[in-house]
């Protein structure tokens, strides 16, 4: 007998003692802590910890309205008629007229292109904003050689060329701007 017999027999009594033990059911060491529950215990703690926490659940009485309320919830009504009352609002053309613009763009000492690109810009971020009535300062001409301000006529020609644009007008009073500002209604 060699070294490698006696390791395989050696292997063969070890594996018949694991064998013989597992259908006792002798465990062959445990590394759990004395009185700890089985993985068993602990399913069957939670399945009773479960089942007390839905019999606990079902024995609450509950308000019948707040049942209701759970089954077919709550609308509204006073937000309702507040959102519907702000877009009728919104579409009367007197309340635009005689509201304050949201938006100011000032072109005292543009050229005409730089006035056009940012009226441009400008009416294109207020439409994105959702605002409704801007203001746009141009001035009365003043210092210009002629007799029309340049960039009045520019601000004419650009409101009425642009399909975003609406009605237009001129401030009533001169602290609002008077003849060298004009506002907008955005469509």
């Amino acid at each position: 007998m060699d070294m490698g017999d006696i390791l395989n027999q050696w292997d063969q009594l070890k594996s018949d003692k694991i064998r013989k033990q597992k259908e006792s059911g002798k465990n062959q060491i445990s590394h759990k802590k004395a009185n700890a529950p089985t993985k068993e215990e602990k399913e069957l703690a939670a399945e009773k910890d479960f089942e007390a926490k839905i019999r606990a659940e079902n024995s609450k009485e509950i308000n019948p309205m707040e049942m209701w309320l759970r089954r077919y919830g709550t609308i509204d009504k006073d937000k309702l008629a507040e959102e519907s009352e702000e877009r009728t609002k919104m579409q009367d053309r007197s309340y635009l007229v005689s509201m304050k613009p949201e938006a100011i763009l000032d072109l005292h000492g543009l050229h005409q292109d730089e006035a056009e690109e940012r009226m441009n810009s400008f009416v294109s971020d207020c439409c994105r904003r959702g605002l409704k009535k801007i203001l746009i300062i141009h001035g009365k001409g003043i210092h210009t050689t002629g007799t029309d301000p340049v960039l009045g006529k520019v601000v004419r020609s650009f409101i009425e060329h642009d399909k975003r644009c609406g009605m237009s007008g001129h401030p009533k009073t001169k602290q609002e701007g008077g003849s060298g500002a004009t506002w907008v209604i955005l469509k």
